[in-house]
């Protein structure tokens, strides 16, 4: 199990823990009044469930069929196959859009870049979003540390994304906001990230005695902390 594709096996924790996407930066992403809408690396329908009230016709690919499962249960009028964003199984310039959320650092920028072009048409748009949690809050940059960083945070925290040849006009966007989460959606978010999935017993024990200290250390707010985020999206187009 590699760490792209080790989500399906803490789904649950992934559904409760992570974060879903500001309706604002959704319609930042996507096209004016898009007919079919491919949510690519889709998991368990984070962004899914906003892209559909976006499009009529949607389709969600991931390569982990337990995700998708329970994206599944919670969309059922949302297609979905198994796929990667290196080999996306639909025709050529089939859809307006490609949305990829808290995904692409796991792709093949080039392959994907190239693929996402072919099934998009001719003036499409790919949307790419991440949530990272905003860590000029100290205990948040405790958090972080506690859970050990990630590929995304590295990605966005340094030089940011970026596509191939075959996409053009790559923008940037932000927005701020805070996400209401009790103790144990924190220590879902924890056992939902991919080093902790894949790590030995004794690294999730490490894990989770570290987050324990940071939340230990907040104030009693009704079992309810305030995390704050920032979210991030970026666009380019099919010429």
């Amino acid at each position: 199990m590699t760490h792209a594709t080790s989500f399906g096996a803490a789904a649950g924790d992934y559904q409760r823990g992570r974060p879903g996407y500001s309706a604002d930066a959704v319609a930042w992403l996507l096209p004016s009044s898009p007919r079919r809408v491919l949510d690519l690396g889709a998991g368990t329908g984070k962004l899914t469930a906003l892209v559909v009230e976006a499009a009529p016709d949607v389709v969600a690919i991931d390569p982990d069929p337990a995700m998708l499962e329970t994206l599944a249960a919670a969309l059922p009028q949302v297609a979905t196959a198994v796929g990667t964003a290196e080999s996306i199984p639909l025709p050529d310039a089939s859809v307006d859009a490609v949305a990829v959320g808290q995904a692409w650092h796991w792709f093949d920028v080039d392959a994907a870049s190239t693929e996402v072009a072919r099934v998009l048409r001719p003036g499409g748009t790919l949307g790419l979003v991440w949530n990272i949690r905003d860590s000029r809050e100290p205990w948040v940059a405790r958090l972080g540390e506690a859970m050990r960083g990630s590929a995304a945070e590295q990605l966005i925290e340094g030089a940011g994304p970026r596509v191939g040849a075959a996409l053009t006009g790559l923008e940037h966007a932000t927005w701020e906001w805070a996400r209401g989460m009790s103790a144990d959606d924190v220590r879902a978010m924890a056992r939902s990230r991919s080093h902790y999935i894949v790590g030995d017993d004794a690294y999730r024990a490490q894990v989770d005695r570290d987050v324990e200290a940071v939340l230990a250390g907040l104030p009693d707010r009704a079992g309810v902390v305030s995390l704050p985020y920032v979210t991030h999206a970026f666009r380019a187009h099919r010429p």
